[in-house]
């Protein structure tokens, strides 16, 4: 498998491909203080002709020197306009984004756009871990100390947290946390509209942060096919359960 940057050196994605022609593409999106790093071993459990784009939100690993996004508009924004010259072409590969916890936000808002400003509208939205944008009920986790911030992402399910224990890698990782915190804690749309796309949403069993009926809420968001599946697991049921959920997911590319 070779791995490289997308086009005109874009930041904002990993490009994981084997040789050869692609026939599919599928875009990920993490969670509140996740990195493209969640995605690094999917692409050896999908389809090896679909190319996969890993988002890097800006404020971490690679991009730790650029300021975090801290409101949806200007993310998603700033994506779409990323993914225009990847997606340029005379035959545009069919298209899949998913995205996990605040990725499905992310996902909806990317799909949105893609359809309402450029006529592509994506082969399926794929959301996980996440309840329909007209649920938002806001919060204030991003204004807690770092300790009480640290504890309530820990309560979601424990995704290699011991790094927040780290003296000197803890200054490092909280900002993009309390950021991306912040930022999904102000999005509140107004009336969102549905996609023309598919959706499929996906969960864990036990996520304390989504409960499994919040899933069924997509189903109000799109003109197309609904459908939802659940997995054993928390918040991150989607690392223990990545080959069971890969399977389902390489059935819809």
């Amino acid at each position: 498998m070779t791995v490289i940057d997308t086009d005109k050196g874009s930041r904002w994605f990993r490009r994981h491909r084997r040789a050869g022609a692609a026939r599919a593409r599928l875009v990920c999106f993490p969670h509140a203080g996740g990195t493209a790093t969640l995605f690094h071993t999917w692409p050896g459990r999908i389809p090896g002709d679909v190319e996969l784009l890993a988002t890097q939100y800006p404020g971490r690993q690679e991009r730790f020197a650029e300021p975090c996004v801290e409101d949806m508009t200007e993310l998603a924004d700033r994506i779409t306009g990323a993914l225009e010259p990847v997606l340029a072409g005379p035959e545009p590969l069919p298209l899949v984004l998913f995205g996990h916890s605040l990725g499905s936000a992310v996902a909806y808002e990317v799909a949105r756009r893609l359809d309402e400003r450029h006529g592509i509208v994506a082969d399926r939205v794929i959301v996980s871990g996440r309840g329909a944008p007209h649920l938002e009920r806001g919060g204030n986790l991003h204004l807690l100390d770092d300790d009480r911030l640290i504890a309530s992402a820990r309560r979601l399910g424990d995704l290699a947290s011991s790094v927040y224990d780290d003296p000197d890698l803890r200054p490092l990782l909280l900002p993009s946390l309390r950021g991306d915190f912040r930022l999904i804690e102000s999005y509140r749309p107004h009336r969102p509209a549905a996609l023309r796309s598919p959706v499929t949403a996906v969960g864990g069993d036990a996520d304390p942060g989504c409960r499994v009926g919040e899933l069924e809420s997509w189903a109000e968001l799109t003109t197309a096919g609904f459908e939802t599946r659940v997995f054993p697991g928390d918040h991150f049921y989607l690392v223990p359960a990545e080959a069971e959920l890969l399977a389902f997911l390489s059935e819809r590319l």
